[in-house]
């Protein structure tokens, strides 16, 4: 059995990532929310996620979310590094 791909919300979400993003890079920029402060947004998304899973009929939705957002604390998409995260 093949996937289908719900282009429609996978455009919706990929849109919504990249306005989140740019608005978490341009507070940071500002001087509004320091790298950190972005960084715990971020990882607050996540932590919501998971929890979300727990209790949630779509655990794997909430599941790939979180490892998404884990991501992109790691590689650095949403904040500007001022020195790597370890």
């Amino acid at each position: 059995m093949t996937h289908s791909i719900d282009t429609s919300n996978s455009a919706s979400g990929l849109a919504a990532l990249s306005i989140c993003e740019s608005l978490l890079l341009a507070l940071g920029d500002l001087r509004i929310i320091s790298e950190k402060d972005a960084i715990d947004v971020i990882t607050d998304a996540a932590t919501a996620h998971r929890s979300a899973g727990e209790t949630s009929e779509h655990v794997a939705l909430h599941r790939e979310a979180a490892a998404i957002l884990d991501r992109i604390i790691a590689g650095g998409n949403s904040v500007r590094r001022s020195r790597p995260v370890r």
